[in-house]
């Protein structure tokens, strides 16, 4: 197993009336279960990835390290760790059978939740970061909610690859600002410590990871722009439809 960690906080979600898992950022979970997976998201980003025939499918939570650079670059060490979060994902799918071929991907987050982070531009660069992933990785997105002003509730039910959004008030949760707060507030050497454990976690993957140098320096993929957004509602969990 891969040193990204599997979510371990399991419930029993009485909304949806069956078991769940809620993923904390830097997590991820996978399974052939009938049950949901639940995760908040600021300006972090979470891909959720199924294969319908084969019945599985996964979600990770995960942001790429702030290395205090200028916003309109990212860090050869950042996108490192985004590739690696991603890999840990779709490796761990495909040990359990599913096919890459099939894999269909959902994609939320990347909020500017504070006014603080539309300078640093975090949500930004972790949007751009995961459409050119998957674009790279011939990975189909169906959906997406990206980017904006609000945090997000996802609920993902990774057999049949239904997901639902809930658009939250910032005010109304103290555990979304609270992280968006100490990002913010981050100073250069805890920058720089925790993009060292980044790197140190990259390598624990390293001999299954490709090279993802190429993230930022290729042209945004067209067919983002054209992609349908997905429509949020703010009283209660809706389904995403499919593009």
């Amino acid at each position: 197993m891969s040193g990204l960690p599997m979510a371990s906080n399991l419930y029993f979600d009485n909304h949806f009336q069956k078991p769940g898992v809620k993923l904390l950022p830097n997590e991820f979970y996978m399974t052939s279960e009938d049950m949901v997976l639940v995760t908040v998201l600021g300006s972090c980003v979470a891909a959720c990835i199924n294969d319908r025939t084969a019945g599985i499918g996964g979600m990770n939570h995960f942001m790429l390290p702030d290395d205090g650079s200028d916003a309109s670059h990212a860090a050869s060490d950042s996108m490192r760790y985004g590739a690696y979060a991603m890999e840990v994902l779709i490796n761990e799918l495909i040990k359990r059978g599913g096919r890459r071929e099939r894999f269909e991907a959902k994609v939320f987050g990347g909020g500017a939740v504070l006014a603080g982070m539309t300078t640093i531009n975090i949500g930004d660069r972790n949007s751009e970061f995961v459409r050119r992933y998957l674009a790279l990785e011939k990975i189909r997105i169906v959906a997406e909610d990206l980017q904006g002003a609000h945090p997000r509730k996802v609920a993902f039910m990774p057999r049949s690859g239904q997901v639902m959004v809930k658009k939250l008030k910032t005010a109304h949760d103290p555990v979304v600002v609270e992280r968006e707060q100490a990002l913010v507030q981050r100073t250069p050497e805890e920058r720089a410590e925790r993009l060292a454990k980044a790197r140190a976690r990259v390598e624990l993957f390293q001999s299954n990871a490709k090279p993802r140098a190429e993230l930022f320096t290729t042209n945004a993929n067209a067919s983002a722009s054209r992609r349908p957004r997905v429509e949020l509602f703010t009283s209660r969990l809706k389904t995403v439809e499919e593009a």
